[in-house]
């Protein structure tokens, strides 16, 4: 069983940036993390979680929700088993509980699709106007 360990989050001002980062240990179904395409959710009060980016095995495709492109940045390294997000002009609606994930599919249409495991304790990041 896959241990997440997502990290990086804060209070900032709007403008500023963050480093998301994901590490993890364990397997998914039999192998690790890095094996899978990843992917970065969100969950803020009171609304659902929403896929805010992934990236596959390789990096070939990448997925951005419309709201972050050109703002936000995700990243793996696969022998660390890691992701990240680098998350620059975060506004006050970036702010919400991330979490990082495996998941079975992430195209540039569908974004992120169907996590593998269950969810880690994600980081909270709260940005002020």
């Amino acid at each position: 069983q896959v241990q997440l360990v997502e990290s990086g989050g804060g209070m900032v001002q709007a403008g500023e940036s963050l480093r998301l980062s994901c590490t993890t240990s364990g397997l998914v179904s039999g192998l690790t993390f890095g094996n899978f395409a990843l992917a970065w959710f969100r969950q803020a009060p009171g609304q659902e979680r929403e896929g805010v980016s992934c990236i596959t095995l390789y990096g070939e495709t990448i997925f951005y929700r419309d709201s972050v492109k050109g703002r936000f940045t995700i990243s793996r390294d696969n022998a660390k088993n890691s992701v990240y997000l680098q998350m620059n002009s975060l506004k006050p609606e970036d702010s919400a509980r991330y979490y990082c994930a495996a998941v079975g599919h992430c195209s540039v249409s569908r974004g992120a699709v169907n996590p593998l495991h269950a969810w880690g304790q994600g980081t909270l990041v709260t940005v002020s106007s």
